[in-house]
């Protein structure tokens, strides 16, 4: 029985565990299925109909992300750092010459305006929020799995990847045919692919 102070879910305990107590595979698929659940939470985020709550929703969920996967690979959190990556990363996701606070905060103020605008705001803010977080989940996946921290990620490492997920996203969305332990037949090593 938990007592009334232990507020966290068998998710929340799942991700608890020591990182050298399960294998590097066990952790990435944990991690993954960690990824697409905070992939949805950010979707529903995006629909919260307050303009700009809405973006601070789906920041704060990106933020506890990247704190439960350092958690996961035991590498040390530092709030102002991960922000600072995930900005890069959204920054990464739109064109070069749009902010992507900019762009969310467009998108979010759009819900202040009645019947078409509402409705974009609502189809696009979630997809968008859904689409960034997974990219940025499976970025910091990446990094941690390979040893890498907060202080040494380079954004220009991973453009091409960040293209790569982008994409995966779409076709995952499109149809989901993701693998029970979060992972797409994309994620298998080459090795367990059939040709």
């Amino acid at each position: 029985m938990t007592s009334p102070q232990d507020t966290s879910t068998p998710q929340d305990k799942s991700t608890a565990v020591e990182p050298g107590a399960m294998s590097d595979a066990e952790r990435d698929a944990l991690a993954s299925r960690l990824v697409d659940r905070f992939s949805l939470w950010s979707g529903a985020a995006g629909l919260i109909p307050l303009p700009i709550v809405d973006v601070a929703a789906v920041g704060g969920v990106q933020i506890q992300m990247v704190r439960k996967l350092s958690q996961l690979y035991g590498v040390p959190f530092s709030e102002n750092r991960g922000r600072s990556i995930v900005a890069s990363i959204i920054g990464s996701l739109l064109p070069a010459s749009v902010a992507s606070t900019t762009t969310m905060g467009v998108v979010s103020a759009l819900k202040f305006l009645p019947g078409v605008g509402l409705t974009v705001a609502v189809i696009a803010m979630p997809a968008f929020s859904a689409c960034a977080t997974y990219v940025i989940g499976r970025v910091f996946i990446k990094h941690f799995a390979s040893g890498g921290t907060l202080l040494d990620f380079n954004l220009p490492d991973y453009r091409d990847f960040i293209r790569t997920q982008m994409e995966r996203f779409r076709s995952r969305s499109a149809s989901p045919a993701a693998q029970p332990d979060g992972r797409d037949a994309s994620d298998k090593p080459a090795a367990a692919t059939n040709h």
